[in-house]
């Protein structure tokens, strides 16, 4: 179960929080709705239960809160707002990633792929799905790791009805497994026929915590809508009528010509037009919304009708015909102390119904009008411990198909322990499943191809610097750009698109993330390194002979230079933009090396010392306490003079500083 706790976001300036001491429950094996218009506070609220937002209080997922979670994927599916990462990833490596992420077998991507009805869309790109395709991604994505509780922000926002029904059919489906879900809407009629408990925000506070049956017993009520030219003159006359008939009727005035009447029915609202010559437009059967918002509008004096009680009774309406406009109950007001029985007769609009020969969202028998967990037997709670739930999955036919009883994906029943090869899969599907990464590498080899032939006919630019296709006008050479450019997208694309974020749960930001990104970053750059000079190095060959690229004597140092510098563009593309989380912060980091940091470095080691002559290099070796066995003091030698060159000690200051501030912010973002 889910138990929010004084939830309250951090206050705004001169405005009050967004949400203020919010507190709810969401049991096992029901569907909870969290119930307001827009701007109520709904999805501030979700942020806070899921601690990607800063404020107070606590949430607890089966008794603990979320960063103490060893594996926060595992036990909550999260789906808010938008659900594709990179638009020009498939639906098929986006699953497959993303097991890789959550510790399950990539098998598991086609097994959710067959329950959410998208195996025939597996090879298509996320940026060409529809609309209701991309809520079935979502689904499948928050399904993955087989979690416990379902997290959901608007799931069915934007979607035609029959897929409406499929994806609630889904949540009902798992909620009978003995699993908790929790989702937000801004309908209310919706809110009562598709979930067991219905809990109701207004200006960031819980106003009314009830059973679906009380909640549309209570706040729902049916009433007829008729738009006429008229419409002062018919409000009129319904309330004589009323008057004279002893009966308690509600007329309310909305925008326009319509008016909405509480406690009539067509044919009376119809056959007093009729008589009295008033032309009437629209004449409809309802369902009235009492829930957030009402109050807003426009009610005209005096068109409450008195009934024979007294002058005061109209003021007063039928108890069975719920609150005033605008007002909530007061039994809605306080939160629900114990569950109430369900109520299989609720109002909900014919309109919104499912059409008799289609299956019913739930896979019990009678139909999903509103139902409780009373209604059908309640599965066991799953303990923190456990990983599987106990009850049997149950099957269904016309598997994924709009309308169709749903079917979930098999539960999983053996996790695999962690492995630290884990995040290293993960990173590697992530890099090779988009085109980015080789069209930035044909780029670079084409550029530097291009450069290398230039500068070999202008002449007058020494051979290493050919080879790589770095003039002294650049700061950097077109490999190490493109280099940082690849380590600024490994961390760049996870917050740029949210379903990949670190700090969303689905990927934890941890050192082993950190260092797969930075083992895979570094590969992909002397990969990179080699392609370049080889390259080059042919091109040169072929059209200048082959004087210009023999190989020099001191190779050795020169490669070890090009390699790290390129590497070293990469590792820094990597934590700046896993610092700012940006892509276009990680290159302009990579970029202020040589033009930042390069003069700050030269200067400080070649500037006059007083006190010795000697040079900062020259003194690092003296320093050296112990000499290396077997000759390793040349390798120390050469790695220091790598070091005190002023791109070398550019680029190791810029990536010291860069990890001190990513290991600072990943910890203070762990701090609760």
């Amino acid at each position: 179960m889910i138990q929010a706790i004084g939830l309250t976001s951090s206050p705004r300036k001169e405005l009050p929080p967004a949400v203020d001491d919010v507190s709810f429950e969401a049991h096992a094996g029901r569907v909870t709705a969290l119930l307001g218009a827009p701007g109520a506070g709904k999805t501030t609220v979700l942020d806070l239960m899921l601690e990607l937002q800063r404020g107070r209080g606590i949430t607890y997922f089966r008794g603990r809160p979320l960063h103490r979670i060893a594996h926060p994927a595992r036990e909550v599916g999260v789906l808010l707002g938008d659900v594709p990462g990179h638009p020009g990833r498939t639906v098929r490596g986006h699953l497959r990633m993303l097991c890789a992420a959550a510790g399950v077998p990539a098998r598991r991507a086609d097994e959710v792929l067959e329950a959410v009805g998208l195996v025939s869309l597996r090879d298509e790109r996320l940026g060409t799905l529809s609309r209701s395709m991309d809520r079935r991604l979502g689904l499948a994505c928050a399904l993955l790791p087989d979690p416990h509780t379902l997290v959901l922000d608007e799931p069915a926002r934007g979607l035609p009805a029959a897929e409406n029904r499929w994806l609630y059919g889904m949540l009902r489906a798992h909620a009978a497994q003995g699993g908790t879900v929790l989702c937000t809407t801004a309908d209310p009629k919706e809110a009562a026929r598709i979930a067991d408990h219905v809990v109701t925000l207004e200006q960031g506070k819980v106003v009314a915590d009830q059973e679906a049956a009380d909640f549309a017993r209570t706040r729902l009520r049916p009433r007829v809508a008729v738009r006429s030219p008229h419409a002062a003159r018919l409000s009129a006359l319904l309330a004589q009528e009323a008057r004279a008939a002893q009966r308690s009727v509600e007329v309310v005035r909305e925008s326009g010509n319509r008016l909405c009447v509480y406690g009539s029915t067509c044919a009376d609202v119809g056959e007093i037009a009729f008589r009295n010559g008033i032309v009437v437009h629209q004449l409809a059967d309802e369902t009235g919304d009492m829930g957030p918002g009402a109050g807003a509008t426009d009610r005209t004096a005096g068109e409450r009708a008195p009934s024979a009680d007294g002058p005061n009774a109209a003021d007063s309406p039928d108890p069975s015909d719920g609150p005033a406009l605008g007002q909530a109950p007061a039994s809605a007001r306080a939160p629900a102390t114990a569950p109430a029985p369900a109520c299989a007769d609720a109002s909900v609009p014919a309109d919104e119904a499912a059409p008799a020969d289609a299956e019913p969202l739930s896979p019990t028998p009678h139909p999903p009008t509103i139902t409780s967990a009373t209604d059908a037997p309640e599965a066991p709670e799953r303990s923190a411990a456990e990983d599987t739930r106990p009850a049997p999955r149950l099957r269904s036919r016309n598997t994924g198909r709009a309308g169709s009883g749903p079917e979930l994906p098999p539960a999983i029943t053996v996790r695999p322990a962690a492995r630290p090869l884990r995040p290293l899969r993960y990173e590697i599907r992530r890099a090779s499943g988009i085109r980015t990464g080789y069209a930035v590498g044909v780029g670079v080899l084409v550029v530097s191809a291009v450069m290398a032939v230039l500068l070999a006919r202008v002449g007058h630019t020494p051979q290493p610097r050919l080879l790589a296709a770095w003039p002294r006008e650049l700061p950097l050479p077109p490999a190490a750009l493109g280099a940082g450019l690849l380590g600024a997208l490994a961390f760049g694309d996870e917050f740029r698109h949210p379903a990949l974020a670190a700090d969303r749960g689905t990927v934890p930001r941890r050192l082993g993330l950190l260092t797969a990104k930075l083992l895979v970053a570094s590969a992909t750059a002397l990969l990179l390194a080699v392609l370049t000079v080889a390259c080059d190095a042919e091109v040169l060959y072929l059209l200048y002979g082959r004087e210009i690229v023999e190989v020099p004597a001191d190779w050795l140092p020169l490669s070890a230079g090009w390699f790290g510098l390129v590497t070293g563009c990469a590792c820094a593309g990597v934590l700046a933009a896993g610092v700012f989380r940006s892509t276009t912060a990680g290159l302009a980091a990579v970029v202020a090396v040589p033009l930042l940091v390069v003069p700050l470095v030269r200067e400080v080691t070649d500037a006059p010392s007083v006190r010795t002559p000697v040079p900062l290099s020259a003194r690092w070796r003296e320093g050296a306490p112990l000499w290396w066995p077997f000759g390793g003091e040349r390798h120390l030698d050469a790695a220091l003079r790598l070091v005190a060159q002023p791109v070398g000690g550019a680029l190791a200051l810029s990536l010291a500083v860069l990890l001190c501030a990513y290991l600072f912010t990943g910890l203070r973002s762990r701090v609760r």
